[in-house]
């Protein structure tokens, strides 16, 4: 089926986005395979949801195009939470109690997450978070794809405290995520032998920042990191460019590019910012110049691919590879399957489940803005999640359901 662009994300401004796929032509093969979605297509998040919804649908069409899983084809159930807590918590009921649903690819913010994920353990429905996070989720029904503080943080703190300094001044959103990130960046800059000047939290919706320029003026630290979120916290990047403090003190970002904001800043405004992640358009891996293109093809503009839409193509990839290696949609099977290891190689590098966490091993890439392009300065492959292997064994507590508190 041939879409324009702006047909298929017209399609999807209903609540219920459902399946793109003829269901008649699923069951002649036996009953669809259900993968629900609960994603934000719209909202204050839309820059993250949007793209992550055409990354879930090129998943399934391709695994569909391939012959589907088990001898089924795939059936997309889709919900637009619309940046709303609520719809989160009502969708998810959704999926698990009506459309009663084989697994779930969704939620982006931290606080989504957490609000949906007690609904899919106690469905026993299988549930894949594929966003960077701050860590510390320890329950054997889910699976997390993106990366953790361990994994993208220490990096970034590594090497702009070898570049520029050691005393950090930290901005972060107001909830668990910003909250949490900070702790580990104190945690990494001590380690070092650095010190954190302040840190300021910031509600989502906030979007002037010339009070806290004007303190981080004073305060004169080596660097300033940001683990701001949303479409308001890009205000932080235009007015700190604009007070000409782009020039005078470096910048890092732990979430800076996941949603493509560099794209949405001039080079004068972006350039020199300092991030790490899994995923990088420049990169030139061929998994990554084969996926462009087929997404180019679905799609037309891949100015729009961001790591958190690569993250949930990853994610619904690995899940196909844990159904063929279990043979069976059964949870337990699937669970076995799971923490065999199961590993895929996608756009960003090889993605392997680490058993003890249901966490994933990610190749990561330090990288640095440049004519709003990601240029990629240095890549470790199969960083682990160290953080959360801390608190989380899934081996020795099955039965562990909880998010652990950082304490370091």
């Amino acid at each position: 089926m041939s879409v324009s662009r702006r047909q298929f994300l017209g399609s999807l401004s209903s609540v219920a986005l459902g399946s793109m796929l003829p269901v008649a032509d699923s069951l002649a093969q036996g009953a669809p395979i259900k993968v629900g979605s609960v994603l934000d297509n719209s909202g204050n998040l839309d820059i993250y949801g949007k793209p992550m919804v055409m990354a879930t649908t090129l998943a399934v069409e391709e695994i569909n195009a391939a012959g589907g899983l088990l001898g089924r084809k795939l059936q997309p159930i889709q919900y637009d939470t619309q940046s709303d807590i609520a719809l989160y918590t009502k969708f998810a009921q959704q999926l698990v109690r009506q459309d009663k649903v084989d697994v779930v690819h969704g939620g982006i913010t931290s606080a989504s997450r957490e609000a949906i994920r007690q609904t899919f353990t106690r469905a026993n429905t299988l549930y894949f978070y594929n966003v960077l996070y701050e860590g510390g989720v320890c329950d054997r029904n889910i699976v997390v794809t993106g990366s953790t503080p361990a994994q993208a943080v220490e990096p970034i703190m590594d090497v702009a405290m070898k570049q520029w300094g050691k005393k950090v001044y930290i901005l972060a959103a107001d909830y668990n995520y910003g909250q949490i990130t900070a702790k580990w960046i104190a945690h990494y800059a001590k380690e070092r032998g650095g010190s954190v000047a302040k840190t300021d939290f910031f509600a989502l919706d906030v979007s002037d920042f010339g009070s806290t320029i004007a303190k981080i003026q004073q305060e004169k630290p080596s660097f300033v990191i940001s683990a701001l979120v949303g479409g308001a916290h890009m205000s932080f990047y235009r007015q700190w460019a604009a007070s000409g403090m782009n020039k005078k003190i470096p910048l890092a970002s732990t979430t800076f590019g996941v949603g493509n904001e560099h794209l949405a800043l001039s080079p004068a405004e972006g350039d020199g910012i300092l991030i790490a992640g899994n995923y990088s358009q420049e990169s030139t891996d061929a998994a990554n110049k084969d996926f462009l293109a087929r997404w180019s093809k679905r799609f037309n503009d891949t100015k729009i691919v961001h790591e958190i839409a690569v993250s949930q193509y990853q994610g619904i990839m690995l899940w196909a590879e844990c159904v063929r290696k279990a043979g069976s949609l059964k949870r337990e099977d699937m669970l076995k399957a799971i923490e065999s290891g199961v590993s895929i190689v996608g756009p960003g590098g090889t993605v392997t489940i680490d058993p003890k966490t249901h966490h994933a091993a990610l190749d990561i890439k330090v990288m640095e803005v440049k004519n709003q392009k990601l240029t990629v300065k240095s890549t470790v492959k199969q960083r682990p999640p160290l953080d959360t292997a801390r608190y989380c064994d899934l081996q020795k507590n099955p039965k562990e359901n909880k998010q652990f508190e950082v304490n370091v």
